[in-house]
């Protein structure tokens, strides 16, 4: 496997079964090993998301969200460029995991961690893929408290189809991966104290995507 270079700047792409891009992140290149990929970005970082999803983030309307879900299943949508906003990210994505742990931070330091149940990592050139499985896990900065987050919109994701049952079941055994790991400090959570210092440095560029015509197409559909 080829490893990406720290400093480089990589595309996180989430690609629908059927090869459509559902969305794409522009992230810095901290760390690339056997065990983790690590990317960042900070405000300002560019992006591509659902229009619909772009709108319910803008008005803080989460019953929009649902609309693109539901476009999701039809196979039609269209991408909007957005900027990411309000936090620095830093994200580790293993290899094989139906996850990546993410870490949010503000000026005041840490805010959360997150887990995201996702696709494993399928390496491109210029990135990655993946796929956001809609779920995901809330943590306090202290790894004392934690809650799931969305179980209503991975239900509605469920009922129309766009998690299927194998991948349900991937999901269900990557939750009590992850809570494993959380109990016993292991993975990116034995160093979470050093991590928690982490932050993004100013003189570092903000991540840019590469350009439009990378998200207007398709890619091969995932098994053929």
């Amino acid at each position: 496997m080829e490893f990406f270079k720290t400093g480089e700047t990589v595309v996180r792409r989430d690609v629908h079964r059927s090869g459509q891009v559902w969305s794409e992140q522009a992230l810095r290149v901290i760390a690339d090993t056997g065990e983790a990929l690590v990317t960042a970005c900070a405000p300002g970082a560019q992006a591509l998301w659902p229009a619909l999803y772009a709108k319910a983030r803008a008005d803080g309307d989460r019953t929009v969200r649902t609309e693109a879900f539901d476009a999701m299943a039809t196979g039609e949508w269209e991408l909007a460029p957005a900027v990411w906003q309000e936090t620095e990210l830093l994200l580790w994505k293993p290899p094989m995991a139906w996850f990546s742990i993410n870490a949010f931070y503000t000026a005041a330091g840490l805010r959360n961690w997150y887990v995201n149940f996702e696709h494993p990592t399928r390496r491109t050139e210029g990135g990655f893929d993946t796929f956001d499985l809609t779920v995901d896990l809330l943590i306090d900065p202290d790894l004392t408290r934690w809650a799931w987050k969305d179980e209503d919109e991975y239900a509605h994701v469920r009922r129309l189809g766009i998690v299927s049952d194998t991948e349900h079941q991937a999901v269900d055994a990557a939750r009590a991966q992850v809570l494993a790991m959380l109990a016993e400090r292991s993975g990116v959570f034995a160093h979470a104290q050093r991590w928690a210092a982490w932050r993004w440095e100013p003189a570092w560029p903000t991540p840019c995507l590469p350009g439009p015509a990378a998200a207007a197409g398709r890619v091969a559909p995932e098994g053929g």
